[in-house]
């Protein structure tokens, strides 16, 4: 396992200190949870999405059997 050295703010070693003693843990438990947490759940790059909202705009229901949203309203407000 490698080591990681590092000098972080006093405030934030607090944070970190009394979310490990809340959980049962040791700070370094605790920070090696919330780093595989955040590189878990790492957000996507502007451009990923960019290029979903690009994705999602070209998108056609039509294309996949779908109703098209006017359907869906004329029969919503026919019942």
């Amino acid at each position: 396992m490698a080591t990681l050295h590092l000098s972080i703010p006093e405030a934030l070693y607090e944070q970190i200190r009394q979310r490990a003693e809340a959980h049962g843990r040791s700070i370094g438990v605790e920070v090696v949870d919330l780093l595989t947490f955040a590189l878990a759940n790492e957000r996507p790059s502007a451009g990923e999405v960019l290029e979903e909202i690009r994705r999602r705009r070209s998108f056609r229901p039509s294309a996949v059997g779908a109703p098209d949203s006017t359907t869906l309203l004329r029969e919503d407000r026919a019942r």
